[in-house]
């Protein structure tokens, strides 16, 4: 059941984007598409980051297309996995962000006690117009994320 279960989440991750473009791009393109599938269902996401894939084959067959990629683009096989369970890590609690509250870091009623806090609040939502706080977080850790992959990359292919 949790195989099956396991497959509906990720039936809806695309991973075509690993055909046909460098692997960072398409790390990206799988990143979003990730997190997507799983903040529509946050409640699989404990049950599925925690338990083995058994049973799970499109699920498997999703990783392989993302592990040949990263090998064919010249990624050690070694530092394969590694590097997915970095980026899902992640992605998952990107995915749980997505569902809280936008307004969860409001320190209305305690500006005086923690005004760098309540200053930096303001700032953020005065930057962000009508963008979500959690997609703007998302973007800043997954730019950040693919930036330190992309100095990994070159330091183990040399």
């Amino acid at each position: 059941m949790i195989a099956s279960v396991r497959e509906l989440v990720s039936d809806r991750i695309d991973v075509s984007a690993f055909e046909t473009e460098p692997w960072d791009t398409a790390m990206l393109a799988w990143a979003h598409s990730y997190r997507v599938a799983f903040a529509a269902h946050p409640p699989t996401i404990a049950l599925l980051a925690t338990l083995p894939l058994t049973g799970a084959l499109r699920t498997m067959r999703m990783y392989d297309a993302v592990v040949a990629a990263m090998v064919r683009a010249g990624w050690p096989e070694a530092e394969v996995l590694p590097t997915i369970v970095a980026v899902e890590s992640f992605i998952l609690g990107s995915a749980l962000d997505a569902i809280a509250p936008a307004d969860m870091f409001d320190p209305a009623g305690a500006e005086d006690a923690v005004p760098a806090f309540a200053s930096a609040y303001r700032a953020r939502s005065a930057a962000l117009g009508a963008t979500p706080p959690a997609d703007a977080a998302f973007e800043t850790g997954l730019t950040a994320l693919l930036d330190g992959l992309r100095v990994r990359y070159e330091s183990v292919r040399a």
